[in-house]
């Protein structure tokens, strides 16, 4: 059986459960929300732990909790390090790299989409890149810990598909970052998914409107 994703037709936080999936290879459908009544029935069932979406069924569970639920399918797949240095090392990696995402996640949600991505550029870029390159130049293989690919090497990956997304030029300053990702895009699971229909879309003022509206904040 498939997994199965509930959450909107955007990013958001859901994302991030895409791309991991799509990179273990694991096949999932998704269902998108389309009104205040669809979230409320979801909670009345009982199936929204702390009543907000992303939730995935997989594995015979309704699992939520963004986070979560990536550290499950990274524990399952060994994409959660080796020792527990390691495993400590890609928490902090990870948390760090979700905190960046997080700021593009939002940008169109406060002032406006120009002045919040004009606030992501010119204070979070340069909180975050700098480190990424750093601990990537300091490593001894081609990922942030270990030997072997990681759910921090995905946080990552996304926040730099973000900055090249909204920031072109960005990375040109960043060689290690920018060859980290072109690497790992290449690699066939994560292009077909990049390329594919499963990959959602920036955010947009009707994007933004059609959750406020399920949400019941308009």
């Amino acid at each position: 059986m498939k997994a199965h994703l509930t959450y909107f037709d955007g990013r958001g936080s859901g994302e991030s459960i895409r791309l991991i999936l799509a990179t273990v290879g694991i096949e999932f459908e998704e269902t998108y929300l389309q009104d205040a009544a669809h979230v409320n029935r979801l909670r009345q069932a009982g199936d929204l732990l702390f009543m907000q979406v992303p939730m995935l069924e997989i594995d015979g569970m309704k699992l939520v909790q963004t986070n979560a639920i990536i550290r499950y399918i990274a524990r399952k797949y060994d994409m959660y390090g080796k020792t527990l240095e390691q495993k400590t090392r890609i928490d902090v990696l990870y948390d760090g790299a979700r905190d960046f995402i997080i700021k593009f996640l939002y940008t169109g949600w406060n002032k406006g989409m120009e002045e919040d991505s004009k606030s992501v550029k010119e204070n979070a870029v340069p909180r975050y890149l700098p480190v990424f390159e750093k601990e990537l130049y300091c490593s001894s293989s081609d990922y942030f810990v270990g030997d072997d690919l990681s759910m921090a090497d995905l946080a990552v990956l996304e926040s730099l598909l973000y900055c090249d997304e909204y920031f072109p030029d960005v990375l040109e300053d960043y060689p290690k970052l920018r060859e980290f990702k072109d690497r790992l895009s290449s690699l066939p699971r994560i292009k077909a998914f990049l390329n594919g229909p499963q990959r959602k879309g920036k955010n947009t003022e009707e994007y933004i409107m059609h959750c406020r509206k399920v949400w019941g904040w308009i």
